[in-house]
Formats: structure tokens, sequence, C-alpha cells
């Protein structure tokens, strides 16, 4: 047994399979509709939580882990002699990363690092994925650490959206721009640069958009063959399935990962999202 405990919000969307395999924590991040509070991935299913989503006018909130609430659980942990690695999604999406800190320094303690991955779903739920294979290889927090730094520069996002109305509510869009695209049925592909969404490019009509994700994967990520690739989806499975078969036939990586887009992150990018994320 590691040692290291793994602790993560859950902007990074890490599938519940891995969550169980290497007792990965996962810290919610919170969902309010209206008067109602949810905490992400735990009172909500992907499927409950889409429904909702498409039923209401304006845009549920997201409220960051509060610093009180990582205190408990970093407490919890150093009490069972534990040393902790937290890693978070963007500090520049949210205000987590920051409040894991705050929790950090009202301890006092060296055995606690908190990592800012500056990426978003399982783009930053990769780096919780090679620290919990390093724990479970006996890997030091030192080692661990600095082989997360080296893929900072590296993970990479290419995503696209079913609609850019959420985007759009959401801020993340000017509203023109989203009503014109809309009009041309241009699709977006997006990417996430320094900690936040950025256009990487577009096609029209969704029939291109699974090829163009592809073309860019592999213009930007080379070979894949000893890789993991990661496919996220909200709420939408099918084209999870569809994207999976595409990815295996033409990038050929080492493994595939399939997990879906939660609470959070599906709140702005909204259902039938897919991305898919790798190591450049």
């Amino acid at each position: 047994m590691s040692n290291i405990q793994i602790v993560v919000d859950s902007m990074t969307d890490i599938p519940k399979n891995l969550v169980e395999k290497y007792n990965i924590v996962v810290v919610p991040l919170t969902i309010h509709f209206d008067n109602e509070e949810y905490r992400d991935g735990i009172d909500l299913t992907g499927e409950e939580f889409y429904s909702k989503l498409t039923q209401v006018k304006e845009l549920p909130k997201t409220s960051q882990v509060a610093p009180n609430i990582f205190l408990q659980v970093f407490k919890g942990i150093l009490e069972e002699g534990k040393e902790i690695i937290c890693i978070n999604g963007s500090s520049k999406a949210s205000g987590t990363h920051q409040n894991a800190v705050l929790a950090k320094t009202q301890l006092e303690t060296e055995k606690i690092v908190i990592f800012d991955t500056m990426s978003l779903c399982f783009g930053a739920g990769f780096f919780a994925y090679e620290a919990a294979k390093m724990a479970a290889d006996n890997k030091s927090t030192g080692e661990i650490i600095e082989r997360l730094r080296k893929m900072k520069s590296n993970v990479d996002h290419i995503f696209t959206v079913d609609t850019l109305e959420y985007l759009k509510k959401g801020g993340r869009l000017n509203p023109m721009k989203a009503t014109i695209a809309t009009i041309l049925n241009v699709k977006p592909i997006l990417t996430v640069e320094e900690g936040l969404v950025e256009s990487l490019d577009k096609v029209r009509g969704s029939k291109k958009v699974i090829n163009k994700m592809l073309d860019l994967a592999k213009e930007r990520g080379s070979d894949f063959s000893n890789k993991a690739v990661a496919i996220a989806h909200a709420n939408n499975p099918r084209k999870a399935e569809e994207l999976k078969e595409m990815v295996e036939k033409e990038l050929k990586p080492q493994e595939i990962l399939i997990t879906e887009i939660g609470c959070t992150i599906g709140t702005h990018a909204g259902p039938g999202t897919l991305a898919i994320f790798y190591e450049k």
C-alpha cells in the first residue's frame, strides 16, 4: 500500500473505475439549480444533471470547493499517517485550487503538495491518473511531482460542443458570434491554453467534426503507440463509442479510457460535448 494519498477536485472528471482502483479521493464542487444544491458527481447522476440542464432557462451556478472542506479532508488523511498530493483543475477557471492552498497553509505541514494542472476535465484527470499509477509503484512524492511538472506543457485537450448555447449563456462566447456560427452550422473545435478555453479550429456540419478532431490529434500528438488517449462525453455514450472506434483505428494508442463529463464542466459545455485528451 502506498503512503501517498491522491486527492482531486471533481473538475478532473476521473472515471469511477479508476477512482476505485487507485483509491483516489474526489472532493466535489457544488452545483446550484435555483435554490437547490447538488454535489458534483454525488447527488446527481450525469443523466439527471443533463436532463435538468436542458429544462432550465438560467444556467446553474457552480461553487468552488471551500477551504474548510479541503481542511477536513486533509486532516483525516494526515491522521492516517499519509502524505497528500492534491491535484486540481485549472486555477484560471476556478478558485478551488487556491482554496486547497489556503487549507494547506492552515495545517502548516510539508506532507501536502498542491498541484495546479492548468487543465480541465480529464485533461486534469490525466495528471491524477499518472500520479496514482506512480504512487501504486511506490514512487516518492518528489518523483511524482517532477513527472507532473514535465507533463504540464504536454497534456492536450481537443473538444467540440454540440451547441454553442451553454458557452454563450455562461459568458464564455460572444453572443453575436454564437448566433452566426449556429446559423451557418459551424461546429467549433476548442482546446485549453494556459488554463483557459481557446478556439482551435472549426468545421461546417457535425459529420466532419470527429474526423477533424482526429486530424488535429495526429498533427499535435504524432506517435500514439505508447500513449493513453482519454475520451470524455457529456451524456452521449453512443458518440463516445463511435469516437473510440475511430481513435483505435486512426491513432492506435496503447490504452483508451472513457469518462463522462461531470456537472461542473458540463454546465459550461452542455450536453453532447465530446473531447479527447492525450500527452503530446
